[in-house]
């Protein structure tokens, strides 16, 4: 993180234009120090998501791989390639939400801790249990999480449905799995460029 002010400065305030002397300088954005440490800040991101997501990927095969091994077979490849982009997709989202609870604290026990807030997103979702068997606001709840429609999404892909008492959520999963993972990549993605810039002040 201290690298990343170090590279800014190597190009100085030299090459920077003169600055008005009657303007406000709170209102004279430095605007190629911002875009240089945007790009920083994303090549330094991104590097610890591309790893993540590697090994995620590396165990998905090995997933699928044993799952043939011993007799599973989906509806289809392309059905199969499907359910994996989703299962990557939700991940990335995942990963974005961890980074940015990383940046937001420097204590690494604390970071540990955090990570507890993940068992939610498996509990109160239709993972282990049909939503439709849950109490009517549990069961809302459960079916409204980005997890429960990556979860529906990909058993239908497999061919293999699960609650079909369900509501919108549950008819829509699809799609669901789909605008979940986005909105939650862009929005902590967001976030954790702001937050990254705040620490490298």
């Amino acid at each position: 993180m201290a690298a990343t002010p170090a590279r800014l400065g190597r190009r100085g305030p030299a090459r920077q234009p003169p600055a008005d002397e009657d303007a406000d300088p709170v209102e004279q954005p430095c605007q190629p120090e911002l875009e240089r440490l945007l790009r920083v800040v994303g090549a330094e991101l991104l590097a610890g998501d591309r790893a993540d997501l590697g090994s995620s990927v590396l165990g998905l095969a090995m997933l699928v791989a044993a799952a043939f091994a011993i007799g599973w077979r989906p509806g289809g490849g392309a059905e199969l390639l499907a359910a994996v982009g989703l299962l990557l997709l939700l991940r990335l989202a995942f990963l974005w939400m961890g980074v940015h609870l990383g940046l937001l604290t420097r204590d690494p026990a604390t970071v540990t801790a955090v990570q507890i807030l993940v068992w939610p997103f498996a509990i109160l979702s239709n993972a282990f249990v049909p939503a439709s068997t849950m109490p009517g606001w549990l069961g809302t709840v459960a079916e409204w999480n980005p997890l429960a429609a990556t979860v529906t999404a990909v058993r239908d892909l497999f061919g293999q449905p699960g609650d079909a008492g369900g509501g919108w959520a549950t008819e829509h999963a699809l799609l669901l799995a789909v605008v979940w993972p986005v909105a939650l990549t862009a929005l902590f993605a967001a976030l954790s460029v702001r937050r990254w810039q705040t620490l490298s002040r």
